[in-house]
């Protein structure tokens, strides 16, 4: 949304016009103060750390309008001024406004336990192809109560298809998401323990996520994997049609799955559209399960095969996610972006089948939010990290029980465990137990800032 009138803002917002300026609105929408574009509408969110209304007199000399809920300071004469009480209100109002304005064949929701980015980025790779440069998606991991309306806010006239993702860790987060992206499509990648310390329970996860389903339309499509331990409560929840994928009677599968370093090859079968040659290049079994959803959106928003095929080779996942390089020798893997048991677990046994003319190590730290279970869910990350064949691991973070449990079970598993608390440890540490040939993985939540360890590795080798 790039334009807008005045008269359009301030009856989508609910506020009130305190001030009129002269400035057309030509720069779509802003939060962040030293971001503003000449002529966009700057709304002055308020957080625990900062109040967006002691910038908006500055603000007011380049934006066309801003949004507060408080007037502080001496604003330009040509900049409108909207008041409204709650201006994060204000921006989903405007949003949930600008969604009932597309003209599009499709929206994609996503949400789920982990995957969500790999797959959103896969749908939008496919989409590409069939709706060139008319495609919205979710930028990044901008999945909350300001990513998602900012991610609205990005679409313009032109967009024929969406792609909004969708995150959550607390119950009723995502009914106002989806009021917003009214999608037509929804896909629920996998319904794990992430956020379960603020849910309690896997069940009331899988409730949560389910809130996609249950706002589907009759004539709309959901999309979830068959394997999943909720498959049947996902299907009970919607009134859409259903589309199940990679069982071997689902319409949408996978055949010959072949996983190496360089990504996995793989026969993708469609009923009544045929199968074809897949080559996804990123690894990982639970990509391929991804890819399948994302295939199988695609599909019933018109794609070809030949169309989603192109799609899947030429993805470009978020940064953070099995991303691969080679550094003297060795082979890296970056997937720091987050971390949840299930996908420690399927990292851990992704890289572990990688073929390498060395050994396999790993760089991981906490999970985050995971409550009273945080003790044995670290400890099963520990017996994974054993079980898979890790020759070491390097535990990284400050002293804690669950860090303790991992460490422990994986060293009673025969594995060789350096516990640190410093990125620059962790990076002396790979240096003296790594050689060519070998493999690591970083792994681990964003407050772990495993990221730094690959970093610190990086300045010497």
């Amino acid at each position: 949304m790039n334009e807008i009138e005045i008269k359009q803002l301030v009856r989508a917002t609910g506020g009130t016009l305190l001030v009129a300026g002269s400035r057309a609105v030509t720069g779509g929408v802003c939060t962040d103060s030293r971001k503003v574009r000449p002529g966009c509408v700057f709304f002055a969110l308020s957080g625990d750390k900062f109040d967006g209304n002691s910038f908006a007199a500055d603000v007011s000399r380049q934006a066309a309008a801003v949004v507060v809920s408080k007037r502080s300071g001496e604003f330009d004469a040509a900049c409108s001024i909207v008041r409204t009480e709650d201006t994060l209100a204000a921006l989903q109002s405007l949003a949930k406004w600008w969604r009932k304005q597309l003209e599009v064949v499709g929206v994609v929701g996503i949400t789920g336990s982990s995957g969500k980015t790999s797959t959103k980025d896969m749908v939008r790779s496919i989409l590409e192809q069939h709706y060139a440069g008319r495609v919205v998606a979710t930028e990044g991991n901008l999945n909350n109560h300001i990513g998602v309306p900012m991610s609205i806010l990005n679409a313009s006239p032109a967009t024929r298809a969406a792609v909004w993702e969708m995150g959550m860790n607390h119950a009723g987060e995502l009914a106002p998401l989806c009021d917003m992206v009214r999608p037509t499509l929804g896909i629920i990648t996998h319904i794990g323990t992430a956020h379960i310390g603020m849910l309690g329970s896997r069940d009331a996860i899988a409730r949560e996520k389910c809130t996609l389903a249950r706002v589907l339309p009759e004539d709309g499509w959901m999309i979830y994997p068959e394997a999943d331990d909720y498959a049947e409560m996902i299907a009970g929840e919607t009134r859409a049609r259903l589309l199940p994928v990679g069982g071997e009677k689902c319409k949408v599968r996978a055949a010959e799955v072949r996983c190496g370093t360089e990504g996995s090859d793989y026969k993708l079968l469609i009923d009544g559209a045929g199968c074809v040659d897949v080559h996804l290049p990123v690894p990982g079994e639970h990509m391929v399960s991804n890819s399948l959803l994302a295939a199988a959106a695609a599909w019933k928003l018109g794609c070809s095969t030949e169309e989603i095929v192109a799609g899947l080779m030429s993805i470009s996942l978020t940064k953070g996610r099995l991303t691969c390089r080679e550094e003297a020798g060795r082979l890296l893997v970056d997937d720091t972006y987050n971390a949840n048991p299930e996908s420690m677990a399927a990292a851990l046994k992704t890289v572990a089948a990688m073929p390498v003319t060395g050994k396999h190590y790993a760089v991981l730290g906490k999970m985050g939010e995971l409550g009273a279970t945080g003790v044995a869910a670290h400890a099963e990350v520990g017996r994974c990290a054993a079980q898979c064949g890790y020759a070491g691991i390097i535990v990284m973070g400050e002293k804690s029980a669950e860090l303790y449990a991992m460490a422990r079970e994986a060293r009673e598993g025969g594995v060789h465990v350096d516990a640190v608390e410093s990125p620059m440890e962790a990076a002396e540490r790979l240096r003296e137990l790594t050689q060519s040939g070998d493999v690591i993985l970083f792994k681990g939540s964003r407050a772990a800032g495993i990221e730094r360890v690959m970093e610190e590795f990086l300045k010497k080798d």
